[in-house]
């Protein structure tokens, strides 16, 4: 991935610098940049997802697993093991749409897929790695316990309101794979012919959607200074916490991305919940993010979602800054 995002970075260096001659330090050329790199790495990371999930879903017996993930649902298993593999998968949040869609296509119960959604890219082993150093272990283990924490509990809940007739009908129409009777012989070429129809019918329906998100996160990220958040996170106000969730919401980054921000913002006196929920609401609910759901997901579900991870978001940061 680091070899990839290199790749992509130098093709970037060479379009903004090179061929626009646009300023290294220009804000407008460092947006276009982020624009340039962010676009071709979600669009790679959508087929390489996409086609992996796709081989995946025609080889197991995806009946099987689904059967057993529901068979524990009303105990929560299914949402802890869904929201453990988010926990270790190294995607950000649209990245991790891609999966969902699959998880959905094989007839994985909602909550259960959402308990993956929801942790995916608020944990992974990179930025574990990089807490860590920064931040000791202690909290770094609390962090990593609250993003699965919030997985669970967002998944069930959201599960619990009935949220599943509002998952995109385009989802439920989708061929399962697991349909073809067992005794039909697929062919390799013809399962992989299959999968990769597949996986570019899906990058088509979300490419508009990866462009506006990553422009609208691409402007933030060149034109707001780190002087905004500064101001209106002290640790004097009382409603930092869903300040900083809320403000959070327009940026486009991953965990990794933003942790120097949320280093910066604790050394200017950002108390540490504040901080932290900053960076929860910039990677697991950020508006480029919502506009990749809404093709997957219809407006009551995405404003469910929302809300439900948003406050337990809220809830993490005061607990956070009741510890630190």
């Amino acid at each position: 991935m680091e070899a990839l995002i290199n790749l992509l970075s130098r093709f970037a260096d060479w379009v903004v610098f090179d061929t626009f001659n646009l300023a290294v330090d220009s804000t407008f050329g460092s947006a276009f940049h982020y624009f340039i790199v962010g676009f071709f790495e979600i669009s790679i990371l959508v087929i390489l997802v996409t086609y992996i999930m796709g081989l995946v879903t025609s080889y197991l017996p995806m009946e099987k697993i689904r059967s057993f993930l529901e068979k524990h649902k009303s105990s929560g298993l299914g949402n802890l093991l869904a929201s453990s593999l988010g926990a270790i998968t190294p995607f950000c949040s649209c990245s991790s749409i891609p999966l969902f869609v699959g998880m959905l296509q094989a007839r994985i119960p909602l909550g259960i897929t959402l308990s993956f959604l929801i942790t995916s890219p608020l944990v992974n082993e990179i930025a574990i790695a990089l807490f860590w150093v920064t931040f000791g272990w202690k909290i770094t283990l609390i962090y990593v316990v609250t993003g699965i924490v919030l997985g669970v509990v967002g998944g069930i809940v959201l599960e619990k309101l009935g949220m599943e007739k509002y998952v995109a009908d385009w989802i439920k129409n989708l061929q399962h794979t697991e349909n073809r009777t067992e005794d039909v012989k697929i062919s390799i070429k013809q399962r992989l012919s299959d999968v990769q129809a597949e996986s570019w019918a899906t990058l088509k329906r979300l490419l508009p959607y990866i462009a506006i998100g990553l422009g609208i996160g691409s402007f933030i990220h060149g034109f707001v200074p780190a002087s905004f958040f500064q101001e209106y996170l002290s640790k004097e106000n009382w409603f930092a916490v869903p300040i900083a969730v809320i403000s959070a919401i327009p940026l486009y980054v991953d965990a990794v991305g933003v942790l120097p921000i949320v280093t910066t913002l604790i050394e200017k006196g950002v108390p540490v919940g504040t901080a932290i929920s900053f960076m929860m609401g910039a990677i697991g609910l950020s508006l480029p993010e919502a506009l990749l759901l809404k093709k997957v997901m219809k407006t009551k579900l995405i404003v469910s979602f929302f809300v439900v991870l948003g406050l337990g978001m809220i809830v993490s940061g005061y607990i956070f800054n009741l510890l630190f």
